[in-house]
């Protein structure tokens, strides 16, 4: 009888491999940027609320939420700039309706690619990157050479600032008056001529907020989604990985395919062999 010759991807899977967790839990009250509708949940059908004949009962809930709020990715339909999406899409005319005709979250793609952790506040010596801290094409560079890794085309790039560590403080972590740690022009063109797949942050907009500003202006996010067509993964958990000084992994995601949508929460994971 013939052996079957088995996959390599299979095999690996099948030898051992660890899952580290790149997202934050979802619950009422969690911090949400002021430009989306909060995530609320709560059981509307409670055990013994009805019981069947032979006993049992059940439960379930009901869930609120934007499609930017918590660990979530960014579709193209996201941003725009002068009226028009990635591809010269127009924004208005895909947007008739109430629900995007291109562009839409249900493009989202299902990613298992190789990912990339550049560590800019180890690369700093610091726990936390000080709030408006903006991120340069040199501090990636830099955190690359430290971590001993380069970017690659197709790459998932998650840079990690150490701001998560705020995220059970609600003002903290969206630091209105402090500003926010994260990635600025010069940063976002060093990502896109290197040519990642997705790119994502432990911060509420990814990018530097300086103290004060808000979220009025989004300049990477224009580089990104409407010139480059590269995703953004925002509220991501970096921390474990961090931990455990892991610069390469094997990146997980599979977004809800929300057809129409803006974007999807999602479950990033880390698979790296035991």
């Amino acid at each position: 009888m013939t052996e079957m010759t088995r996959d390599p991807l299979v095999a690996a899977v099948t030898g051992g491999v660890r899952l580290i967790e790149l997202g934050q839990p979802f619950f009422t009250g969690m911090p949400c940027s002021p430009n989306h509708p909060g995530f609320r949940m709560t059981l509307i059908r409670r055990h013994g609320d009805m019981v069947r004949p032979d006993g049992g009962s059940a439960a379930n809930e009901i869930i609120v939420t934007g499609g930017h709020v918590g660990t979530h990715i960014d579709a193209l339909s996201h941003v725009s700039h002068d009226g028009l999406l990635y591809g010269g899409v127009d924004a208005q005319e895909a947007q008739r309706g109430g629900a995007f005709t291109r562009h839409g979250a249900e493009h989202l793609p299902g990613l298992m690619r190789r990912g990339v952790l550049l560590d800019v506040a180890r690369l700093h010596g610091v726990d936390v990157l000080s709030g408006g801290y903006e991120i340069t094409a040199e501090d990636l560079r830099l955190a690359a050479k430290q971590a001993g890794t380069q970017i690659d085309p197709g790459d998932i790039a998650l840079i990690r600032t150490g701001w998560s560590r705020h995220f059970t403080d609600r003002d903290a972590y969206l630091g209105n008056a402090s500003g926010v740690p994260g990635v600025g022009v010069g940063a976002a063109r060093w990502l896109t001529e290197r040519g990642v797949t997705a790119t994502g942050s432990d911060t509420t907009a990814y990018e530097c907020i300086p103290p004060g500003a808000g979220h009025s202006v989004l300049p990477v996010h224009r580089i990104l989604l409407v010139e480059s067509g590269i995703y953004i993964l925002e509220h991501l958990a970096l921390e474990e990985l961090a931990a455990a000084e892991l610069a390469e992994f094997v990146f997980l995601l599979a977004p809800l395919r929300i057809v129409g949508g803006t974007g999807s929460p999602v479950r990033p994971l880390a698979a790296v062999s035991r």
